[in-house]
């Protein structure tokens, strides 16, 4: 089964067709995502500076770590599930919608960063923790982290104002 043809049997569910009709359930779901989606980048920013140098240079990376990833989890958690619930809402118009494929790739590279940063340079953290400037590959994981997930969101908002939809414009 191609993804074309998953996506048009999700839009054919009858729960996707009762939540993309529902007058409240998708709002309240879309607003769910933008909260958590505070709660999840706000908390991840304030790390990606401390690894970058940039802020709270006085407290160990460890700490620092320790201290926001419960509260960066259940951000990020309840806003992957309230993602979820958006794309099964409108799942053929989104799965067509070129700023979600672009949104799609970026995640996969900040979930490749996440990866690289914690099977690899975290794992020297002992060498580097209370550096008030931590090393250079330190520094790229947070900057790097910091712009995937800028380019995240505008490429979420973007989704919404779709130039190419073929819905919107069916003779282009």
């Amino acid at each position: 089964m191609s993804l074309h043809r998953l996506f048009e049997w999700l839009a054919d569910t009858p729960w996707s067709v009762e939540l993309h009709e529902s007058l409240w359930a998708y709002p309240i779901i879309e607003s769910v995502h933008v909260l958590f989606l505070c709660l999840f980048l706000g908390l991840a920013v304030m790390f990606d500076l401390r690894l970058t140098g940039l802020s709270l240079r006085s407290m160990p990376v460890s700490k620092v770590y320790h201290r926001l990833l419960p509260w960066t989890q259940v951000g990020f958690v309840v806003m992957v599930l309230s993602g979820l619930l958006l794309l099964y809402g409108i799942p053929l118009r989104t799965y067509e919608n070129i700023f979600f494929r672009i949104k799609a790739v970026l995640l996969v590279l900040a979930g490749l960063n996440v990866f690289v940063f914690h099977k690899g340079i975290y794992r020297s953290i002992a060498a580097w923790d209370d550096d008030p400037v931590p090393p250079a590959r330190v520094r790229l994981a947070g900057y790097a982290s910091m712009f995937l997930w800028a380019s995240i969101v505008i490429a979420g908002r973007m989704i919404a104002y779709n130039w190419f939809d073929k819905t919107q414009n069916p003779s282009g």
